[in-house]
């Protein structure tokens, strides 16, 4: 055989999750917490009533849900769920008034769709669950919040007030988990989303009555292990954490942060985060970087870990940095973004439209909190970065596009006039970005 048959013949035989590893996007963030590093990705795009430019497709999607997309091979998945009756419609911006004392008493459907990479039909839509809602949910948030998560055959669909269904990539069901509903915190509904590693999925779910986490096969559904938690509510997905030591499962919550092995034994913990905990970790440069930003307390840190913590290692009062913290920023952190660590930096979005930059391996902070621009006010998905440049989408829809590096400096703003909370995906040259209504791919 030459060497290009060859290769096809390898390539066939790879498992699936090989073969597009590095053309996929299977969870929230991708699989590089936010970058993308794709020259052909676009810096450009609008669709508004008046022009359009760079947009593929679009497509509506019926109900409500700010999921994030996640994409393997020419097939896109989104959760959602549509309500018998009209939707309220959410206010932009951080404001009280948005708490549900009770569930809405209307019949909804849990749903999910398979969406056409190359022209934005939906393939097939499956209906997980029709029922009235045992609880309530915040204004802003949705019975569909929980981006899924998929590796290559499998898609795993997970709402927190429901629990876990896997569906093969043709939408045929294999098998689901569920549990009780629990109360969440607020009644502002759930959010974190499950994580995949090797053969389990693993699934935080912190509530006001019986907090859990759970490792699950991922080929049955058997339960693993369950580890009961000391926790209230929260809504920050958990995250694997590959070091040079070992590789743990890491949980935020504002009691405390927690590493666990991965069969579900305690590692280390750390205290000090603020009363509502929702940016997801992540890793870079050996550090564990963690954070919770609540605009209402005092406390709002990023902390980065050393690999090796064992047992408690919350900082004492007066410190910033001990054995296995290596730094802290007591008031740098997010509130709902998850940081991005690009380069040498890390970059922090406030809800509030203002980006902050710090040194990644130091801590010190390299320009202060900057207006991104005038009445850009309202931020909730996380940043993302490509090319020497980090995106920022607003929930007015617009995305900034801003200089990456120690210099702070707005390029470019994009429109798509309609309101957005999800976080997009970014792969082979397209941006796939939701908005309350539709999805968008957004090609240069």
């Amino acid at each position: 055989m030459n060497r290009t048959v060859l290769l096809v013949v390898f390539t066939i035989f790879l498992p699936a999750s090989d073969v597009f590893a590095e053309a996929n996007w299977p969870q929230f963030r991708g699989s590089s917490a936010g970058i993308a590093e794709d020259k052909a990705l676009p810096d450009t795009w609008r669709a508004t009533p008046s022009s359009t430019e760079n947009i593929v497709w679009t497509v509506e999607i019926p109900g409500r849900g700010w999921s994030s997309p996640v994409v393997w091979g020419d097939k896109i998945f989104v959760t959602s769920v549509i309500k018998e009756g009209d939707f309220e419609t959410p206010r932009k911006g951080l404001y009280l008034g948005g708490d549900r004392e009770k569930a809405s008493d209307k019949t909804h459907r849990w749903m999910v769709y398979c969406i056409d990479w190359n022209d934005g039909k939906i393939l097939w839509e499956r209906l997980v669950h029709k029922a009235v809602p045992q609880q309530p949910v915040h204004l802003k948030n949705t019975y569909a919040s929980e981006t899924p998560v998929i590796d290559g055959r499998r898609l795993y669909v997970y709402f927190g007030s429901l629990g876990l269904f896997c569906y093969d990539l043709d939408g045929n069901k294999l098998w689901s988990k569920k549990w009780p509903s629990f109360r969440i915190s607020n009644n502002w509904g759930t959010a974190a989303s499950p994580v995949l590693y090797k053969d389990r999925l693993y699934i935080v779910n912190d509530n006001e009555e019986q907090s859990f986490l759970v490792a699950l096969d991922k080929k049955t559904g058997k339960q693993i292990w369950r580890a009961e938690r000391d926790e209230k509510g929260n809504w920050a997905t958990p995250y694997i954490w590959q070091n040079k030591q070992r590789t743990e499962l890491i949980t935020s919550g504002r009691g405390k942060v927690r590493s666990y092995d991965l069969d579900g034994r305690l590692l280390w913990e750390l205290g000090g985060m603020s009363s509502i905990v929702i940016p997801t970790p992540l890793a870079k440069h050996g550090l564990l970087y963690v954070c919770s930003g609540y605009v209402g307390d005092r406390k709002r840190p990023i902390y980065a870990i050393r690999p090796g913590a064992v047992g408690d290692i919350t900082l004492k009062n007066g410190q910033n940095s001990n054995k296995y913290v290596a730094w802290c920023q007591t008031k740098g952190g997010p509130y709902n973004p998850s940081p991005l660590a690009y380069g040498d930096y890390l970059y922090v979005l406030y809800d509030r439209g203002f980006l902050g930059c710090y040194d990644a391996r130091t801590g010190i902070e390299v320009y202060g909190r900057q207006r991104i621009a005038a009445g850009a006010t309202a931020f909730t998905s996380s940043p993302w970065a490509n090319n020497g440049k980090i995106f920022c989408l607003s929930e007015d829809g617009d995305t900034f596009v801003i200089q990456a590096g120690p210099t702070f400096k707005v390029l470019g703003r994009n429109k798509l006039d309609e309101m957005c909370m999800a976080t997009p995906a970014a792969l082979r040259g397209s941006l796939i970005i939701r908005t309350i209504s539709k999805l968008y791919r957004i090609q240069d």
